[in-house]
């Protein structure tokens, strides 16, 4: 269905039609012509709903779980502006952990990904709430992790060895946590799908220019 709904491209393939003494072009689909979801509309709950997706699960299937056709797996591959869908799934545990081996080799298991802060409550609070001396999750290097870290407690500075104030996060560790956030994808509320196809219908359409042949068809040239 998507690519029924992309433009077209007239392709001229002349330098590789040698000799060319007159034009020859070839009709195809227009491939780059992307249409991208403003990050921000996701603020906006009444559009969306979150779906969670379980290991093996496919685009099809969360399309025909979500709108009753599988054929709509293209709205959930442009909402979550999945560039590449074959990577931008969750994959089970097995597949994680062979992931991991090829790609860190000897240090699939012991080598540090990173290091990620611990959060440091200063011990003072502000309308009843604690005042953060060190947000939670940050990421900071190794020299940030073997230094000490001070803060300010409402009364003295406080030192504490970088240790208490971040941790590493490992190779494995780190590669299972991106995947266990490819599980957590945005669906398009049922009611807003026929609206939101004819908004893509007229956002792919091409405006006219030197290339202008038609609204779904426009020439290039090699």
């Amino acid at each position: 269905m998507y690519f029924s709904l992309v433009p077209d491209i007239n392709y001229d393939q002349k330098p590789i039609s040698y000799p060319f003494s007159e034009s020859d072009f070839i009709i195809a689909k227009n491939f780059f012509r992307r249409y991208q979801i403003n990050p921000d509309v996701f603020d906006f709950a009444v559009f969306y709903t979150k779906y969670t997706i379980e290991d093996g699960k496919r685009l099809d299937e969360i399309a025909n779980d979500a709108y009753g056709n599988p054929l709509y797996d293209w709205i959930i591959i442009l909402t979550n502006n999945m560039i590449d869908p074959l990577f931008s799934l969750p994959v089970d545990a097995y597949t994680v952990q062979a992931i991991t081996e090829e790609k860190y080799g000897n240090e699939a298991y012991s080598g540090i990904h990173h290091y990620e802060t611990l959060e440091i409550k200063s011990g003072q609070q502000l309308d009843g709430n604690d005042i953060i001396a060190l947000e939670g999750g940050l990421i900071v290097d190794e020299n940030f992790y073997n230094s000490n870290f001070e803060y300010w407690n409402g009364t003295s500075t406080i030192s504490i060895p970088g240790t208490s104030a971040a941790a590493p996060v490992y190779n494995y560790d780190y590669e299972v946590k991106q995947n266990e956030k490819r599980r957590e994808i945005f669906v398009l509320k049922r009611g807003l799908v026929k609206r939101f196809v004819n908004e893509f219908k007229t956002r792919v359409l091409y405006g006219e220019c030197s290339e202008f042949i038609s609204k779904k068809l426009k020439k290039v040239a090699v």
